[in-house]
């Protein structure tokens, strides 16, 4: 089970796309879709019951300019903090989170959302937060950029994150190399 409860607030849960049918019976009162550019709507919510949902259509990419490739924006951003604003407060609020995998773009915007909600915490404790609901968490570093500066926290959220890719790829270095040959290498300079 991948969820949390914010103190005094939402409970957040994040997964990916395969994973979705699982979480169909779990009273989830909000949905964000972090979706490819032209990908197909997930066939498993069909099986969830009435919820609020936002839709972002970006790849999983961390600079802005990459041939064919959809970056994330401020945009984008700007419209996922605008849906977190909705759920500051609601102790009674599930949100689901999901991207392809569950790992980069959600786990970024889990990150987000919680910096958002605990303005007063610190980015550490922001970052453990989502690593306790999703242990193989690897937040996208342009989102977490753009949204660093949104949030005013002078950098604090980059740094953390990127200690957290070091962290992950000392642990795990077969995901170190993919991501260095996708192109994300600037996670881990």
């Amino acid at each position: 089970m991948h969820e949390v409860a914010v103190p005094n607030a939402f409970k957040i849960t994040i997964c990916g796309i395969e994973e979705l049918v699982e979480h169909s019976d779990r009273q989830v009162t909000h949905v964000l879709s972090i979706l490819d550019p032209g990908a197909p709507e997930p066939e498993a919510f069909g099986r969830f019951g009435e919820h609020e949902r936002l839709v972002l259509r970006f790849h999983d990419v961390i600079e802005e300019h990459v041939r064919g490739y959809d970056s994330p924006q401020p945009q984008h951003v700007e419209a996922l903090l605008e849906f977190g604003q909705t759920l500051i407060g609601r102790s009674d609020a599930h949100l689901l989170i999901h991207c392809h995998m569950g790992i980069s773009r959600s786990t970024a915007a889990a990150t987000l959302l919680l910096a958002e909600a605990n303005p007063d915490r610190s980015a550490a404790e922001v970052m453990r937060e989502v690593a306790r609901i999703r242990s193989k968490a690897w937040p996208n570093l342009r989102m977490i950029e753009i949204g660093d500066a949104m949030l005013g926290r002078n950098g604090e959220l980059v740094r953390v994150v990127r200690n957290r890719h070091h962290e992950l790829a000392r642990a795990l270095p077969h995901v170190a190399d993919l991501m260095r040959n996708s192109g994300r290498g600037r996670e881990l300079g």
